[in-house]
């Protein structure tokens, strides 16, 4: 598949789902603005990928005018199980190169599953079309941290609206997204 599809099918995901559902309301206003870089990785290995995690942290920090990046990797770390443990290398990437505090990771994966689920409805709230990885701008999140009412409320609300819909119905959205 060629990158631009890869993009296009993620833009539809996030458009039609995390959008259309409100699963992020921060989301709608940074597509809008045009301030979301998708950006598709080559990688094929985990090696690989942190490198071009780096380049993405350097890339958004040389670019204000971005507000965050989609790094998605569709040819490594399919598995759900080697994602989630590769999250602690780019956690650790982000310390080791002094972007602590000023960039976080938000992950999502097609097989996503919180601890102790398996394929309950409220693993689709990270469930996306190809394995990605959503770097975000600390400072960012602070700010609609401290100015959106009751934050602490997004993830139940989540929860509630996912498990009304579903899994079928979601596993339906989620391939449309494709």
């Amino acid at each position: 598949m060629q990158k631009n599809e890869i993009v296009e099918d993620v833009r539809r995901w996030l458009e039609s789902f995390i959008i259309e559902l409100n699963l992020c309301p921060f989301a709608k206003r940074e597509l809008v603005k045009d301030r979301i870089r998708f950006s598709v990785s080559s990688a094929e290995s985990s090696a690989q990928l942190l490198a071009i995690l780096l380049e993405e942290l350097q890339f958004l920090e040389s670019n204000a005018e971005v507000e965050t990046t989609l790094l998605i990797h569709p040819n490594v770390l399919q598995e759900f199980d080697d994602y989630n443990q590769f999250l602690d290398l780019a956690d650790g990437l982000i310390v080791q190169e002094g972007y602590s505090g000023i960039f976080q990771i938000a992950s999502f994966h097609p097989q996503y599953r919180f601890a102790e689920t398996v394929d309950e409805a409220e693993n689709y709230s990270n469930r996306s079309p190809y394995p990605l990885l959503h770097i975000l701008r600390e400072a960012s999140v602070a700010r609609e941290v401290a100015s959106y009412p009751d934050i602490s409320a997004i993830p139940q609300q989540n929860i509630q609206l996912l498990r009304k819909l579903g899994v079928a119905k979601l596993r339906s959205l989620l391939q449309q997204g494709r």
